[in-house]
């Protein structure tokens, strides 16, 4: 099973704009390539570093009403909401030790 936990357009609020920690949230959908590509690399992070940042996915195709209002273009984008804003972007496929570098602040 994986660490990473699914949000819809109904359960965004509560499990990621009010959540007392960092939260990624993974825009994928299912005809994207490079979101296939991260799906086990960000699982991979959620095992190693779910007490300090929680991971969540939301399928855009499914769900289009939050993606519009952060106005996520591209896929995959990564968003990292901390007290309900978002504190950093990441746009496209990236390898696990980027992300890392990326999120170091978060990690």
């Amino acid at each position: 099973m994986s660490a990473v936990k699914t949000v819809t357009d109904a359960t965004f609020k509560d499990e990621v704009l009010t959540s007392d920690k960092p939260v990624l949230v993974d825009f994928w959908a299912d005809w994207c390539g490079p979101c296939k590509q991260m799906a086990p690399i960000l699982d991979k992070m959620a095992e190693e570093y779910g007490d300090k940042i929680q991971i969540v996915k939301l399928n855009t195709d499914q769900n289009p009403e939050t993606p519009r209002s952060y106005n996520v273009m591209s896929l995959p984008t990564m968003n990292v909401y901390k007290g309900g804003e978002v504190v950093k972007q990441l746009i496209g496929a990236k390898p696990k030790r980027v992300l890392e570098k990326e999120l170091a602040e978060f990690l």
